[in-house]
C-alpha cells in the first residue's frame, strides 16, 4: 500500500497516540508513513521533509505534536498539501497549549485543526479519508458504509441502555 499520508510527529512519545491514526486510515485501505521530526530541535530536516512530500507521493500532511505545537505551522508553511493537525497533551496544561499553537494560524495558511489526543488522531484520519475522498467515489462510499456502521454501532448501544 502506497502511502498517501505523511504524518510526523515532533517527538518519538507522539508515536503511541499517532498509531491510532494509522489504524484508522488502514481501515480505508490508505497507507501511510510516520516520520519524528521537531520544527524546534531540527527545522531544517523538517524543512525538506516537508518539501519533498509533494512529489514524494503524498496528497495530506498530519502534524502531530504538543506543547509550543509549532510543527503544524511549519508543514503548511513548507507545503501546498493540506495541513492537519492534531494537539497532543504533553504538558501540565493538559493540551490546551498545544491547541492554541495549532488552531492560531495567519491568514492564507491554514491548518485543519481536530481535538486534542487520541480523539484527534482519531478525527484527523478520518478528515484525511474525507479530503482524499474528494477524486476517489469508491473512497467515498466507504466512507459513507463506515460512517451508517458507526451510527447503527450507536443506536443499538442506546438501545440497550434504554430497554
Amino acid at each position: 500500500m502506497k502511502p498517501e499520508v505523511l504524518i510526523l510527529t515532533g517527538s518519538e512519545n507522539d508515536l503511541e497516540v499517532m498509531q491510532e491514526t494509522v489504524k484508522e486510515l488502514e481501515k480505508f485501505g490508505i497507507g501511510s508513513r510516520i516520520i519524528v521530526s521537531s520544527a524546534h530541535r531540527d527545522p531544517e530536516k523538517t524543512g525538506r521533509i516537508l518539501r519533498r512530500a509533494e512529489r514524494d507521493g503524498y496528497s495530506v500532511v498530519i502534524a502531530a505534536a504538543g506543547m509550543a505545537a509549532h510543527l503544524a505551522g511549519k508543514a503548511a508553511a513548507e507545503t501546498v498539501l493540506p495541513v492537519i493537525g492534531v494537539p497532543l497533551n504533553s504538558s501540565t496544561l493538559g493540551g490546551l497549549d498545544a491547541l492554541l499553537s495549532t488552531v492560531q494560524m495567519p491568514s492564507g495558511v491554514p491548518v485543519a485543526t481536530v481535538s486534542i489526543g487520541k480523539s484527534g488522531a482519531v478525527n484527523a484520519a478520518w478528515l484525511a479519508v474525507q479530503i482524499l475522498s474528494t477524486r476517489d467515489k469508491k473512497l467515498r462510499e466507504r466512507l459513507r458504509r463506515e460512517r451508517s456502521k458507526k451510527r447503527e454501532e450507536l443506536r443499538k448501544k442506546a438501545g440497550r441502555k434504554n430497554a
